[in-house]
């Protein structure tokens, strides 16, 4: 490996991570969350990132390379339409199929009568999450996969195979892919891992938004217990992605938490407390998480403040910075806050004007991390990426840098006790207890056996939660 590299290496490592537990840097890190732009820069389509993940990881590496970012994503245009075509996944619109090839991958959201579902099914769904979206969510969900009662064809057993044999494909390509930016290019892979709220994940995958905004009016309860219900599997997937040395951040994708999607009511007695112990709890084993706050979210930062310091990295997209700065900035990094329409339909002049203004300001005593608004897709213009990282550089830098100022106070082991003791088995489908009554008598190593099953059995979880969270 090339020594210099490595040394720019730590030395990015270094500046990400003084700035992320909101500490001074020798300058302002350059982060961006890049995704379809890549696309653009190194002269591809967006059929071909999307549907071609190895385009997608070099796209990344030749921006790494070319414009010497500190830290980048190893793959923002995330979402892998080769594996949700082989699950038959219904909700996405694939570029150079469905949308034209330049076109960024669409996600479909059903109607009400259309949900994948349905609002009787609520107590299923509480009763055991894992299940029903197996013998639920699943077969709705793809074109492939049987329902539950129906002959078990052909087509439906390649599509089980086929996807879950591409999840492990494409998850495992990843380390080599941080490897390559490490050694080809000295860039941080600068996320680990994979978070969202309770209530974001009814919207977005199971009742969708139109039906979740009746569910609130008319049997907020229901809401509430199934948030309740889902907290333990999405805290548990969180930790299982983490970052093992604890450098970078779980991601958590904000989409309609906020107001206007939802009220002020149900974001106090549903959303924040259905994602505040996850957060607290993920922050209590050493894992800071970045809210990616998709919208603006200056209604809820008072509750964000109320989260121990450092354990966020709070994104800007149309939060208003001023307002961050001021309730935010003493407890936590911010990033972001350069417009993504700036970037798209702005002159390079005016993406340096915006970028000083951030750095003078909301970056003035550190803590803080520049990126655009939102995730950079291909309508975004070459120069003005360029004018964003060169104007950090110019204007980004500190003269008296410091240390960190946050850290986990202590890291503990295992699942908190709210989700450890979850009657729904976070980490298996089918506990080995129950296994246990279907088995003979073992006459060896019993430890041994509930191991390798526990093992086995996170294979499966992983999958159906990863298809719910990730695709």
């Amino acid at each position: 490996m090339d020594i210099d590299l490595e040394a720019r290496y730590q030395q990015r490592l270094t500046r990400y991570r003084i700035a992320m537990r909101n500490g001074q840097a020798d300058r302002v890190p350059l982060r961006p969350l890049a995704a379809e732009v890549t696309a653009k820069y190194a002269g591809l389509t967006c059929q071909e990132v999307t549907h071609d993940y190895r385009k997608a990881f070099d796209a990344v590496l030749r921006c790494c390379r070319d414009f010497d970012w500190d830290a980048a994503v190893p793959n923002m245009v995330y979402v892998w339409t080769g594996l949700t075509q082989a699950a038959g996944l219904r909700y996405y619109g694939v570029p150079g199929i469905d949308v034209g090839p330049d076109v960024a991958f669409q996600y479909r959201e059903p109607s009400e009568s259309a949900a994948f579902m349905k609002r009787e099914e609520y107590d299923e769904l509480i009763a055991d999450p894992t299940r029903f979206l197996y013998e639920v969510w699943l077969p709705r969900v793809s074109g492939e996969v049987s329902a539950k009662g129906q002959p078990v064809t052909y087509r439906n057993n390649l599509a089980l195979v086929k996807s879950g044999m591409a999840m492990l494909d494409y998850f495992h390509a990843f380390g080599p892919q941080i490897e390559r930016m490490r050694k080809e290019c000295g860039t941080v892979s600068a996320i680990c891992g994979m978070l969202k709220a309770p209530l974001d994940i009814l919207g977005d995958k199971l009742r969708g938004y139109v039906a979740l905004a009746f569910d609130l009016m008319e049997m907020p309860e229901k809401v509430l217990a199934a948030c309740q219900a889902l907290m333990p599997h999405l805290g548990y997937v969180a930790l299982t992605g983490a970052d093992p040395e604890k450098q970078v951040p779980i991601p958590i994708w904000m989409h309609r938490g906020c107001v206007p999607f939802i009220s002020r009511q149900h974001f106090e007695t549903i959303y924040w407390p259905t994602l505040k112990p996850i957060v607290e709890a993920l922050w209590a084993q050493g894992n800071q998480v970045l809210f990616y706050a998709e919208g603006k979210w200056d209604a809820h930062l008072e509750r964000f403040a109320e989260l121990p310091a450092g354990s966020i990295v709070f994104h800007m997209d149309r939060t208003d910075p001023a307002l961050s700065r001021r309730i935010l900035g003493p407890k936590f990094c911010l990033s972001g806050g350069v417009p993504n329409a700036l970037l798209a339909f702005g002159q390079p002049e005016e993406v340096q004007a915006h970028v000083r203004k951030l750095i003078e300001s909301v970056g003035a005593e550190g803590g803080y991390i520049m990126d655009a608004s939102a995730i950079m897709q291909n309508d975004a213009r070459i120069e003005n990426l360029k004018a964003m990282t060169d104007a950090t550089r110019e204007y980004g830098v500190y003269r008296s840098p410091s240390s960190p100022t946050m850290e986990p106070s202590s890291a503990t082991a295992g699942l908190p006790a709210w989700a450890a003791s979850s009657p729904s088995h976070p980490g298996v489908c089918i506990s080995f207890a129950d296994k246990l009554k279907e088995m003979p008598a073992i006459c060896g190593d019993a430890a041994l056996v509930r191991r390798v099953w526990d093992e086995i059995e996170g294979f499966a979880y992983l999958y159906i939660w990863h298809l719910l969270l990730s695709f």
